[in-house]
């Protein structure tokens, strides 16, 4: 696999017109969305169509209405905040490694949901519980962050090897917890994985409001974040208080994550990888990255839904079991690694 011709795409649709840009990358999106509803098991791609034409019988509108529809919303929209976190953190700690996955956010909301539940202070089958005690844990892995960064927060390098420390800390408490109570939480460890499997309207409920109130105050930040990428000398030059920017940007950022996470579990890679396509695409300018990021995330979650559903389809074919399911968050993490690779290899660095 090779990173060439992707920088080629790259490079020539950066040619065309920001508005053109978004079209499209909405157009890939919503593709997604109606690949994830055809994708299952439960359904033919023709039952799918006949049930979106009004017709169907009332198992198939079920399965089609109740059980895909859903989970393809909070797949696009879940990307879609991922992506957009991604971005806002590596815009403002200039850092082209930082995402939440290795900042200590996504990291502590994972913690911060498994506490709660194994303390029986939430549960699965309650979403907003989740998401209060996940937003408490990637707050509080941000802040372990800020605080073990100290004096050396404007260095993106030091700030990327804090980032991992922290995220590797949170991780193992994870572990300690799941140890701790196994009964109580073996069955979420594929929603630590990342899955978009058993999504219902309760989540896209509760998704949706909280990511676009935090994806508006992301796209407030563009002016300032498309400053702080430039420097620390010339944002101040410029008259921007970084200090203040920077710690708006990260708690956008801790927000959008801590809402997608009770939704999809830690997806990997996408918060990561999402924003250097998106500055790759669109530019430095915040304004139009954004979008961009939120539009080529819901796609890359989308369509890694997809995948795994069409995988989980052959295996169960193929190996007579039933049950067996692959998880979005396999697909999310085994591409994004094979990418990131690829990259790595043909040397050309991951600076957005």
């Amino acid at each position: 696999m090779s990173a060439a011709p992707l920088a080629a795409a790259a490079a020539r649709a950066r040619t065309l017109p920001a508005p053109a840009l978004l079209a499209t990358l909405a157009v890939l999106a919503a593709a997604a969305a109606v690949a994830g509803l055809t994708a299952g098991r439960a359904l033919a791609p023709a039952d799918v169509w006949q049930v979106l034409r009004g017709g169907g019988d009332a198992t198939a509108r079920h399965v089609l209405l109740q059980l895909r529809l859903p989970r393809a919303l909070v797949a696009a929209v879940a990307g879609a905040a991922l992506g957009l976190a991604g971005t806002v953190l590596q815009a403002a700690l200039r850092n082209p490694l930082a995402g939440p996955e290795v900042t200590g956010v996504t990291p502590g909301a994972v913690l911060g949901a498994v506490t709660a539940t194994g303390l029986g202070l939430a549960g699965w089958e309650h979403p907003a519980a989740v998401v209060v005690a996940a937003c408490a844990g990637g707050f509080a892995g941000a802040a372990l962050l800020w605080a073990l960064a100290g004096r050396e927060r404007s260095d993106p390098a030091r700030t990327a090897v804090h980032g991992v420390l922290t995220s590797a800390v949170l991780s193992g408490l994870t572990a300690v917890v799941l140890l701790v109570a196994p009964g109580e939480l073996g069955s979420v460890v594929q929603w630590l994985v990342g899955s978009t499997e058993g999504r219902v309207w309760a989540h896209w409920q509760l998704l949706w409001p909280w990511t676009l109130v935090w994806a508006v105050a992301a796209w407030l930040l563009a002016g300032p974040l498309t400053l702080l990428r430039c420097g620390e000398e010339q944002a101040a030059a410029a008259g921007l208080a970084t200090g203040r920017a920077r710690a708006a940007a990260l708690v956008c950022a801790v927000a959008l994550t801590a809402g997608a996470v009770p939704a999809v579990g830690a997806l990997g890679f996408v918060g990561l990888l999402v924003p250097h396509l998106a500055f790759a695409l669109f530019g430095a300018d915040l304004r139009t990255a954004l979008p961009g990021a939120a539009l080529l995330g819901a796609a890359a979650v989308g369509w890694a839904d997809a995948a795994a559903q069409w995988l989980s389809r052959l295996a169960a074919g193929a190996l007579d079991a039933d049950r067996l399911t692959v998880p979005t968050g396999a697909v999310t993490t085994g591409v994004g690694a094979l990418l990131l690779l690829a990259v790595a290899h043909r040397g050309r660095g991951l600076d957005p």
